[in-house]
């Protein structure tokens, strides 16, 4: 039996190298049809970088709002091309407080005018309880817990109570999404990040019915009836094992761009897997520890952008390296390949 399976992951991996080889042109079509015309030309922007340059990114969180974008340009003497933060889950003045949402939203807005792109994610609680949940226990009890097989059930069938709960989750964050889209500021979406992963109670559960089913859920609230056309989606999964992302994928009509996270080095099945599922459309590192070294790039060029997560555990003299890379595009910077 090890036998059969260690020779269809080579097969499999012989086959995603084969097709990552040979990809057709960039698709920049936004799946969104009615995607506004900012949104249509980030996504551009996206895919005239991928294969040419490097977008440089940093997260922020939410009730930081711009200090570790800040802490990177007084390292580098650089601002990244992309600023990103979260929609956080506790109370009061934790750094990742709800509380104040509207002055992430407002960041959110200066450092689109001084030329960032905007990134947004979202570290949600469980619909099963309240938010905003306590700093310390939350992130355990609610955001790293777990629903039943019955919970999950009820969660992706509309009208039911717990879904019915989730819907007003969501409505919540699409609130301030849609001051953006007011504003012309068009929004990198990565809805339930590392969905492959079994560290969120949004993720493990692979097929349909799984975690795939939740994204589109999300996507269908967002797009259908909250009408966010300032969205490009990215979908977005942890490093994982040779053949474990197909299982979580939602479906080409439902993704602009493909990432995944990656806290350690690189590695070409990662790389060649997502090329082959992307099936033409831009790739990017969703979540990084240090940017990738020059010697990476060189051998995993299209990728689109990194984004180095906030505190200083990451934000420290290891990002120097990364940001002296002369392939890395800053805020500011020549789009190449435009």
């Amino acid at each position: 039996m090890r036998k059969l399976v260690t020779s269809s992951l080579i097969l499999l991996g012989a086959s995603v190298l084969a097709y990552a080889q040979t990809q057709p042109a960039y698709n920049c079509e936004p799946v969104n049809p009615n995607a506004t015309p900012e949104a249509r030309a980030l996504l551009k922007t996206i895919c005239a970088v991928s294969g040419n340059g490097i977008l440089s990114g940093q997260h922020n969180f939410p009730n930081h709002r711009d200090l570790d974008t800040e802490k990177v340009h007084s390292l580098t003497g650089k601002y990244p091309a992309i600023w990103g933060s979260d929609f956080g889950f506790t109370d009061g003045e934790d750094k990742d407080s709800v509380v104040h949402r509207d002055l992430m939203i407002e960041e959110a807005r200066k450092q689109a005018k001084a030329g960032s792109i905007i990134y947004l994610c979202w570290h949600m609680m469980r619909p099963t309880e309240d938010e905003p949940g306590q700093p310390g226990a939350s992130w355990k009890g609610s955001v790293q817990a777990h629903l039943s097989d019955d919970q999950w059930a009820e969660l992706i069938t509309p009208g039911t109570p717990l879904h019915t709960r989730w819907e007003k989750y969501i409505d919540t964050a699409a609130g301030y999404l849609k001051q953006l889209q007011d504003a012309h500021i068009p929004v990198l979406w990565r809805p339930m990040h590392e969905n492959n992963g079994t560290f969120f109670w949004w993720g493990g559960r692979p097929g349909m019915g799984g975690t795939a089913q939740l994204y589109r859920e999300v996507y269908a609230r967002m797009v259908y009836a909250h009408h966010l056309d300032n969205l490009i989606w990215v979908w977005n999964e942890n490093a994982g094992p040779v053949g474990e992302y197909y299982s979580f994928f939602p479906g080409q009509r439902y993704v602009d761009i493909v990432s995944y996270d990656n806290y350690g080095r690189l590695n070409d099945h990662s790389y060649y897997e997502l090329l082959a599922l992307a099936e033409g459309k831009p790739i990017a590192l969703g979540e990084v520890g240090v940017p990738p070294s020059a010697e990476a790039l060189k051998a995993e060029p299209r990728w689109a952008w990194f984004m180095v997560w906030a505190g200083d555990d990451y934000v420290n003299d290891r990002i120097l390296p990364g940001y002296a890379n002369p392939y890395v595009v800053n805020r500011g910077d020549r789009i190449p390949g435009n």
